[in-house]
């Protein structure tokens, strides 16, 4: 997997309810848990853009509802700085959810994405409205 070119805060943490982006018929999902998750014990471990969080949709279609689920955070309100020094920030903590291949459920994606998913998910960026 390619590193990340920037410094992204870990600032969702578990228990965070988040915007489901896409439309695989998931609204409003809960983070449970992290894929490979670098913490110390006790401490809660947290996700930032790029991360894949394990989730549980908690609005949506009645299918979806109560499923549990592998999404990928695409934008979240904490500040984060690039390499050339530009601080960014979204007006909100979103994902999409993927399969175990790392593949988009959905068709498309409301909303931007940010530029770091582009380089390790470039099948997610693929269906994204806007690239920021």
């Amino acid at each position: 997997m390619k590193a990340l070119q920037s410094k992204v805060p870990r600032s969702l943490p578990v228990g965070a309810v988040i915007n489901c982006d896409d439309n695989s018929g998931a609204k409003v999902v809960q983070i449970m848990g992290m894929l490979k998750a670098p913490t110390k014990r006790n401490r809660l471990p947290s996700v930032g853009i790029g991360d894949v969080a394990i989730v549980v949709v908690k609005k949506g279609s009645p299918q979806m509802i109560k499923k549990v689920e592998k999404a990928l955070i695409i934008r979240q309100r904490k500040p984060f700085r690039r390499a050339n020094g530009m601080r960014i920030m979204f007006e909100d903590n979103a994902c999409a959810l993927i399969d175990d291949a790392g593949l988009p459920k959905g068709t498309e994606i409301k909303g931007v994405v940010a530029r770091e998913i582009v380089d390790r998910y470039p099948k997610v960026a693929g269906i994204a409205w806007s690239i920021i």
